[in-house]
């Protein structure tokens, strides 16, 4: 497998990981306000730099991970935006699904970069993965994500259950 390609908009640039991330990725994930909807809790350098090794294992391991997205204008780290698969002991299982996720750093969020590096993304899948339909899991009081997907073609399904938790089951049918 192949590192993650380079997907370019109008604005952003959607690229693999580098170790030079890791400071603006600590940053965005161990802001406790960012992660509130996401496991709860800020992490730390060292579990944000284990996040950044596994995103860029996944793309050698299965063909797909995540990008990290960056303002084309001037470099700057917003976030992070791609596909999955963590084997998830959720119900409904979404088992052999590339599951879409993406967290954006505060300042980013609210400026269409989340929309704009999610349609590229979603292109970049319905071309080369060629799923039947992507889900996305999203937690139940995590509005803003909500409508992102909405935003992104993504229709709410019935709740789904992870770690013993009700949590939100967006799925997009391939167009």
């Amino acid at each position: 497998m192949s590192p993650a390609p380079v997907l370019e908009t109008e604005r952003l640039i959607l690229r693999e990981f580098r170790r030079s991330d890791l400071d603006a990725h600590a940053a965005t994930l161990g802001d406790a306000e960012v992660m509130r909807h996401i496991g709860g809790e800020a992490l730390s350098r060292e579990d944000s730099w284990r996040r950044l090794a596994m995103s860029v294992g996944l793309w050698s391991l299965i063909g797909m991970g995540p990008w990290v997205v960056e303002r084309r204008s001037d470099g700057r780290y917003l976030g992070h935006i791609g596909f999955f698969n963590f084997e998830r002991d959720l119900q409904p299982s979404i088992a052999g699904e590339p599951e879409m996720g993406w967290i954006f750093d505060r300042a980013a969020q609210g400026q269409g970069f989340a929309t704009e590096a999610g349609m590229a993304a979603l292109g970049w899948a319905d071309e080369v993965l060629k799923p039947a339909s992507i889900p996305a899991i999203i937690d139940l009081e995590n509005t803003p994500s909500m409508r992102l997907a909405e935003r992104l073609g993504f229709v709410c399904q019935a709740d789904a259950v992870y770690r013993e938790q009700p949590i939100a089951l967006f799925r997009r049918a391939r167009p």
